[in-house]
């Protein structure tokens, strides 16, 4: 009988080639889950990687904090009620002098009736010597021995530059001896404060500010103080990046006068006894939104000879007298009557200063800048 003819293996290979791949890559899968071939973990230390030397910038900030933390103060403060502590604060100072002298702000300081300050492990007592609340500045005196501290080194701020290097010092939330670091960020910065005072001239740092550090110093690069930080803008309460801190030289000049030195102030000659201090201006295109205002100009003065004219304002506000509007001296903004006299001494030791007035009020606005030369009393 005829048959079909057959032929051995004509069946494909390829589904058992699919299913021993399948299975190998499960098998690499399960062995990778499970660890199976992997070295056993080492007990012993790793091997220390040579570190090599410290960067510049490095070996600045260390060299900066190793110097001047020792001269950095922890103050905390305690307000007592009929006995009772009622509340309590903590921030930061700096060494002045070696007499024991201690600056902070103001209002690190303003409602304590007990005053601690630490330098370090070295703790004293502390009695509040003069303030100055237009500046936020207080004084404090050490009670004991104070011998081996050291003083800060002073530097200047009429020659900072945005972008220059800005450490700050002091105790953040209560943890001593804590540095942080940034940039000068702005100059010549207006801030108004819980109380209702306004802070002008101030140093605007991107270095960390937060709660304790009021009152600490802001330094440069070389360790000189600077300024001293007494805000930040926050509208979470903790650092945002924006601080704010009273120039050195403004420090530099009210210190000595709250500790009872007699120094010379310079003066341009102009009073203003009215409760109105500054004006509103609203021409934006002039580059200046707020001036001061005066209402006497005093004879034999700079202001007089240089021809600045006074407003003459009513008691009940009306203006009989347009006069002229001081917008700034020489680079320091000037936006009411009470910075006049931060604007000058920020423009250093100079015989003159160029003033920046906006004229012409109210019809025809225009800014002239007139060179005033300045007395001291």
């Amino acid at each position: 009988m005829t048959g079909f003819p057959t032929q051995q293996g004509s069946g494909s290979a390829l589904p058992l080639v699919l299913a021993g791949a399948a299975l190998a890559t499960l098998g690499f899968w399960l062995a990778g889950s499970l660890g199976l071939g992997r070295p056993a973990p080492s007990a012993q230390p790793r091997e220390v990687a040579a570190r090599g030397d410290l960067a510049p910038l490095e070996r600045t900030f260390i060299d900066v904090f190793e110097r001047c933390s020792p001269s950095v103060a922890h103050i905390t403060t305690r307000a007592v009620n009929r006995g009772f502590v009622s509340s309590a604060g903590s921030g930061s100072g700096f060494l002045w002098d070696d007499a024991g002298t201690v600056v902070t702000n103001w209002h690190v300081v303003e409602n304590a009736t007990r005053i601690q300050v630490a330098f370090g492990e070295r703790r004293f007592r502390a009695e509040i010597v003069a303030r100055r609340p237009e500046h936020d500045l207080a004084v404090l005196r050490l009670v004991g021995d104070v011998q081996g501290l050291v003083p800060l080194p002073i530097g200047t701020s009429a020659d900072l530059r945005v972008g220059q290097t800005a450490i700050a010092i002091g105790n953040p939330f209560g943890f001593d001896q804590t540095m942080t670091t940034g940039v000068v960020s702005a100059l010549n910065r207006d801030i108004g404060t819980p109380e209702g005072r306004r802070l002008g001239g101030l140093i605007q740092v991107d270095a960390a500010i937060n709660p304790g550090n009021s009152g600490g110093p802001l330094l440069d690069s070389s360790g000189r103080l600077i300024g001293v930080t007494t805000a930040i803008y926050s509208p979470s309460g903790a650092s945002a990046g924006i601080g704010f801190a009273v120039p050195v030289d403004v420090v530099n000049q009210v210190v000595p006068e709250m500790l009872g030195a007699r120094t010379s102030v310079p003066v341009l000659g102009v009073r203003n006894e009215t409760p109105y201090r500054h004006y509103t201006i609203e021409e934006p295109d002039l580059g200046f939104t707020h001036g001061a205002i005066f209402t006497e100009v005093i004879e034999g003065y700079g202001a007089a000879a240089a021809g600045l004219v006074p407003f003459g304002i009513v008691t009940d506000g009306r203006v009989v007298q347009w006069g002229d509007v001081v917008c700034a001296i020489g680079k320091a903004r000037v936006r009411t009557f009470d910075e006049i006299g931060a604007a000058l001494r920020q423009a250093g030791d100079v015989q003159e200063v160029e003033v920046t007035v906006l004229r012409g009020l109210p019809d025809a606005p225009r800014l002239e800048r007139v060179r005033v030369a300045l007395r001291k009393l």
